[in-house]
């Protein structure tokens, strides 16, 4: 940011008749006054501040956006549709004001006013057409811009600066604790004893154990199976043939030995039409 401008109202004091009247007469019961700690016993009669000695700032502003926003705000000026020959003028006259006792600062505050002159001399003028027909833009347009993006800065500003600091709205909080050399133990109850047993049985139940054991089955054993079902029957259906209770893994190993019985033409698979019942019997081989 750039230094901080004011608006400076000098305020000169010199001794006044009758001023003798209206002070004490003895400060301690001795002097007067005290300088720097020493005793005054009588008032000089030649006390003169000079003009420069104390200054009462009005107003402080950060920068020329800032004296800027500050006139237009203060007066409710639409920020989209600036008057700028109001706000010139009096821009002018507070930069005149600070110009006279700092020349450095007011450089700055000089070249936006240069630059809103210059604002309002191109709107005096007739605008110049685009080379496409556009309307041309604003004048005051990037100045909007400028003002409206340090405004929202700004803002953000001063609410960060209302949030809680530390060192500045809080401190924080510090509890020394003294730990004795014995350890203490906590009293367990009988009823949270109950409760980890039952974590416990919960657990033993979910990492249980099995044994899985292979069975050796035959092909050609239940080839021989499946012939003696047969043996004396003229027909079976096709289901009576499978053992469902021992698992899939007998069902599996009977269909297999029927297929092969049927390839080697010692059994006929048959079904009178679509989706009838399938029947099983042994091939018919002539005496």
């Amino acid at each position: 940011m750039s230094e901080t401008a004011a608006t400076p109202a000098l305020l000169a004091v010199e001794p006044e008749a009758g001023a003798d009247a209206a002070l004490p007469q003895t400060v301690d019961g001795i002097a007067v006054a005290r300088l720097y700690g020493e005793p005054l016993f009588q008032l000089p009669q030649d006390l003169y501040i000079p003009p420069d000695a104390l200054e009462v700032f009005l107003e402080a502003f950060e920068g020329p956006l800032d004296l800027l926003l500050y006139l237009i705000r203060r007066q409710n000026f639409n920020i989209l549709d600036i008057p700028l020959a109001d706000v010139t003028r009096q821009y002018l006259s507070y930069v005149e004001q600070i110009r006279r006792h700092n020349l450095e600062l007011a450089a700055e505050y000089l070249l936006m006013a240069a630059m809103l002159i210059e604002i309002k001399s191109r709107m005096l003028l007739p605008p110049k057409k685009s080379q496409d027909g556009a309307e041309p833009e604003d004048p005051r347009a990037e100045l909007v811009r400028r003002l409206l993006e340090y405004e929202r800065i700004k803002l953000a500003a001063a609410r960060l600066d209302q949030m809680p600091v530390l060192g500045r709205d809080f401190l924080r909080a510090q509890v020394h604790i003294e730990q004795s050399l014995q350890p203490s133990f906590a009293e367990v109850s009988v009823d949270e004893l109950r409760e980890v047993w039952r974590d416990l049985l919960k657990r033993a139940n979910l990492k249980q154990h099995h044994k899985i054991s292979r069975e050796q089955l035959s092909v050609r054993e239940h080839m021989s199976i499946v012939l003696r079902r047969l043996q004396g029957q003229r027909f079976v259906m096709f289901e009576e043939l499978f053992e469902v209770e021992r698992g899939p893994q007998v069902l599996v190993v009977t269909f297999i030995a029927m297929l092969e019985l049927a390839r080697e033409r010692l059994l006929e698979i048959t079904q009178a039409e679509a989706f009838a019942p399938i029947y099983v019997r042994l091939a018919y081989s002539p005496s």
